[in-house]
């Protein structure tokens, strides 16, 4: 069919390629193999997961760490059905991310006549999940549509897009479009009559604080001179950590739901927030209702993000990094008044002295991940390892450390997700925090980061049961019933799928096996024990 013409699934991918795109997860099936026929002529690389929820979240890692789209062929109906959990996350994270998938002929949509994979809305079903959901009706949409999804990828709040193409439309000939890519708008720049009411509130305030999020990360250097201004404390999100380099004397530790930060906002005069939803996954173990001791700024993309959960004194609706640098031009000389590093190492110290047991051995697991592999990325899944290393880790640089214990919180996010992070980004090593219970739900994606030769660090926290759950039950004298589960024997497994793997003794092993992970050219499972030698030894 291609020799007669091109055809609109060979046309999408050249168009992809002309907006940058060179990675892309999917599993072929039979309404999607069109959108294959033409990847051979373009530098794009295809990555098969084992499943479509796979596939989303290496899309997610991948885009976190590129600040660039994932983008995923899905086939239709369970394809759809199968990425929606993982779209829920990304759409909950702010990640942007590209589904294309097929769906029923266009004349066979809603008809209820028994089709392979036929569902009496696709796009219905998903648009819960995504920016927008589209089905293309002509060959001739596509450029605008596909203008329209990078726009949100590039120029407003980031989330999914969902683009489904029926089947007669996806062979359709699609010669006569053009393959570049439109011009996007430019990221929105802040009103200088509201930066200017910002940057004097700012400068009044005797008690400064920043707090920085995820949609922050882009803006690292700018936020950290605003602070260095102010002498300003700076709080930053799970989805924030590395704004600030670590040991920084202004970087505050622990989460939004302890008593020290609580009392801080309280106390400062002056708050601003960029980036960030004050989401109750910032406040571990229980959301806590948040006072502020002066006015809220809030500096965000989206501007109904402006007006959810806390009402602010003065809504900046802006690109985090053009309002950052606007502020920082407006703050002008000045001079530091704010006690910042003092306030801070005060805050970082009564967090500290309050943290729990487990946050001593998954510090010590860091401290030795650090030490071996400075520069990970680390991807976490819903496990004790993320919940207690969410208190204290400090990032060597933004896009280094995320994980789904924020937003939607779904469980096997973290395996697949380090592996998306580690194509993101080749150079650096990839580590992946995850439990027992978590790794169970995504164990067959070892075999495709085997097959596409990933380096990965899998550190499994095994304690047989679902802990975290279990423990929740157990304070609210709960019967305990569903959470002691059976777990395989995860290093057999890992090597009867290829991969490296290791149950550690002690520290000097792990640390090896640490070492050993950056050095392959695929994954390498490192089982830890509660209760074991190894992690009494973490305890220590």
């Amino acid at each position: 069919m291609s020799g007669k013409s091109l055809t609109t699934g060979e046309y999408l991918v050249r168009l992809l390629e002309s907006y940058g795109v060179d990675l892309i997860f999917g599993i072929p099936g039979v309404h999607t193999v069109e959108l294959y026929r033409g990847l051979p002529a373009t530098k794009i690389r295809h990555i098969t997961p084992r499943h479509e929820q796979g596939a989303g979240f290496m899309a997610d890692g991948y885009a976190r760490v590129t600040g660039k789209p994932g983008v995923c062929f899905i086939v239709t109906g369970p394809g759809m059905t199968n990425i929606a959990t993982a779209m829920g996350q990304a759409y909950a994270d702010s990640v942007p991310m590209l589904v294309i998938s097929a769906v029923n002929a266009r004349d066979q949509l809603a008809m209820g006549q028994g089709r392979l994979h036929e569902l009496p809305s696709q796009r219905n079903l998903v648009a819960g999940v995504a920016a927008f959901s589209h089905t293309l009706l002509d060959p001739d949409q596509l450029p605008e549509v596909m203008a329209r999804a990078f726009t949100v990828f590039n120029s407003q709040r980031p989330r999914p897009v969902h683009i489904e193409i029926p089947l007669d439309v996806i062979v359709a000939p699609a010669e006569h479009l053009s393959s570049e890519a439109w011009p996007l708008p430019a990221k929105a720049s802040a009103d200088k009559a509201a930066i200017d009411k910002a940057a004097a509130i700012l400068k009044a305030a005797k008690r400064p604080l920043i707090v920085a999020g995820g949609g922050a990360a882009d803006a690292a250097a700018e936020i950290a001179a605003i602070a260095g201004k102010l002498d300003a404390p700076v709080f930053t999100t799970i989805n924030g950590r590395g704004i600030l380099e670590p040991g920084h004397p202004l970087a505050l530790n622990g989460n939004l739901g302890m008593a020290p930060l609580l009392e801080e906002l309280a106390a400062s005069d002056a708050v601003l927030a960029i980036g960030t939803e004050f989401g109750e996954t910032e406040m571990y173990p229980e959301p806590k209702p948040l006072r502020f001791g002066g006015p809220l700024i809030r500096i965000d993309i989206d501007p109904l993000q402006l007006a959810a959960g806390l009402r602010c004194d003065l809504p900046i609706a802006a690109d985090a990094k053009h309002a950052a640098a606007a502020l920082l031009a407006a703050l002008g000389d000045g001079h530091p008044v704010g006690n910042g590093q003092a306030r801070a190492a005060a805050v970082r110290a009564e967090v500290e002295e309050g943290l729990w047991p487990a946050c001593r051995v998954h510090g010590r697991l860091m401290e030795i991940v650090t030490q071996t592999l400075p520069q990970a990325v680390v991807a976490g899944d819903q496990t004790e390892p993320v919940y207690a290393v969410n208190q204290f880790y400090q990032a060597p640089q933004p896009r280094s450390y995320f994980n789904s214990s924020t937003g939607y919180g779904t469980l096997g996010y973290g395996l697949p997700a380090a592996f998306g992070a580690k194509l993101g980004a080749p150079n650096r090593p990839s580590v992946c925090l995850i439990g027992d219970g978590g790794l169970q739900f995504s164990l067959q994606e070892l075999a495709s980061a085997v097959e596409a030769k990933i380096a990965t660090a899998v550190i499994v926290w095994n304690n047989t049961s679902y802990g975290e759950i279990k423990a929740f039950m157990a304070e609210r004298d709960i019967p305990q019933i569903g959470v002691d589960i059976f777990t395989p024997d995860f290093v057999g497994l890992a090597r009867s799928l290829g991969c490296a793997a290791a149950l550690p003794a002690s520290i000097e092993e792990l640390a090896r096996e640490l070492a050993a992970s950056a050095t392959r050219d695929k994954p390498t499972l490192i089982e830890i024990r509660a209760g074991s030698p190894l992690a009494q030894a973490l305890a220590q």
